[in-house]
């Protein structure tokens, strides 16, 4: 038996989904971070309501209520549905390269829509008509990994065809191999990978290198000069392994323990605030020493200011992903995935992460990518190496009970 999200939203959890869109995930640009956290897609209704109105989820794949006629062979066509600036546009900006390289090849015309502004917002628009087991208009998605994990355990994603993904399955970065909620891929392919770490600025430390969350909950340099992310997956999962835990296997009891420790860093004022992507202009007037930030918005401040470095702990750091899905009802599988496979060969995934600037998910990129920018293709926060890949951990999927019980427990900490 499917289970469901709770209907109703505790306090904590309105307060985390609240940050999320005012200053934290859901705030960011798409060339500045990430969005909504997974309590997004509950505050438009979530999935507790379906129970509510006696609306069953879609079968799992294979069933009939999740699987669809693929029209590809009849109809040249696919509708994407993507975020805003993802995507490659030509120097007059009228244009997509990428996508109209794969039209020219293939003959099948791309209808490409930026209409994902947040998880929670894209989750209200396709919601109906996947509970409702009709086509959502859309043969190909993309949604962050908590979202797509919800999609795939209601049946709202199609299971994908190996044979139509050759260089997807091939050239598929090691890190991204298998999220807990999708082991092996069999039903989602990464677009871009969102790494949290610790970032500095050099001036405002001395010269000295951050590189520890130990660092910036213990070092009496850095009182009061240190921040923490106000997204709840970030924070604790960075102390989870600076404490020698794994974010994918944690326990309750280890959960408690990272709270613990980081109201001791509220507690002695070694921690000055937790933030959503607004930490970003105090770290570049030095007004923060250090802190943890996301990938996106360091690259960006690196660009002004060659003051602010970043480090990867040796313990590891936190990585999310958005992913390409099909939806159930889809009318154009086959077609949707011949452009996932299109966005692996490291030709094409070159010129696309030349332009937004994320971590790609696709091995065998860095020489093409040093053909456009030698800069890019030694950027580690763009092609990581494989010591920092390595490094490179996911916060494990939370039942709706778990979710609850952590988000209040974060809430308390933060003062939210």
């Amino acid at each position: 038996m499917e289970q469901y999200e709770p209907e109703h939203l505790s306090p904590a959890q309105l307060a985390a989904m609240r940050r999320s869109l005012t200053t934290g995930r859901g705030a960011l640009t798409r060339r500045s971070m990430l969005r909504a956290s997974g309590m997004g897609a509950l505050a438009l209704g979530g999935l507790g309501t379906l129970s509510a109105c006696g609306i069953p989820p879609a079968k799992r794949e294979g069933d009939a209520a999740a699987a669809s006629d693929d029209h590809s062979a009849k109809e040249k066509q696919i509708s994407f549905s993507n975020w805003t600036e993802y995507m490659d546009v030509s120097e007059d900006e009228k244009g997509r390269p990428t996508l109209e390289a794969f039209t020219k090849r293939t003959g099948i015309k791309v209808k490409y829509t930026e209409d994902i502004n947040d998880n929670v917002e894209f989750f209200g628009k396709i919601k109906p008509q996947l509970a409702a087991g009709q086509n959502t208009g859309r043969d190909l998605v993309c949604v962050t990994d908590w979202l797509a994990a919800r999609m795939i355990r209601l049946g709202w994603a199609q299971k994908l065809d190996p044979a139509n993904l050759p260089h997807a399955f091939a050239n598929l970065a090691s890190q991204f191999r298998t999220p807990d909620w999708d082991p092996g891929r069999a039903y989602s392919y990464p677009w871009t990978g969102i790494p949290a770490v610790i970032a500095y600025n050099s001036k405002a430390t001395g010269g000295r290198k951050v590189d520890s969350v130990t660092q910036l909950l213990d070092d009496p340099k850095l009182k009061g000069r240190v921040s923490f992310l106000s997204e709840m997956r970030d924070s604790v999962g960075m102390t989870l392994l600076d404490m020698g835990k794994d974010p994918g296997t944690f326990t309750d009891a280890d959960f408690d323990a990272a709270i613990g420790r980081l109201q001791k860093g509220v507690d002695k004022k070694q921690i000055r605030r937790f933030t959503g992507n607004d930490y970003t202009a105090d770290l570049s007037k030095g007004d923060l020493a250090a802190c943890i930030g996301w990938a996106g918005d360091i690259i960006q401040l690196q660009a002004d200011n060659p003051d602010i470095k970043f480090s990867i702990p040796a313990a590891g750091y936190i990585t999310s992903s958005d992913n390409l899905l099909v939806p159930a009802k889809a009318r154009h599988k086959t077609n949707a995935e011949k452009l996932i496979d299109y966005y692996y060969e490291p030709s094409v995934a070159a010129q696309l992460a030349a332009y937004i600037n994320y971590v790609c998910p696709v091995d065998g990129v860095r020489d093409e990518l040093a053909k456009i920018d030698e800069s890019m293709a030694a950027n580690t926060l763009i092609l990581p190496d494989k010591e920092m890949a390595s490094k490179s951990r996911a916060f494990r999927s939370l039942s709706s009970k778990e979710e609850t019980a952590y988000e209040e427990k974060f809430a308390k900490l933060i003062g939210a």
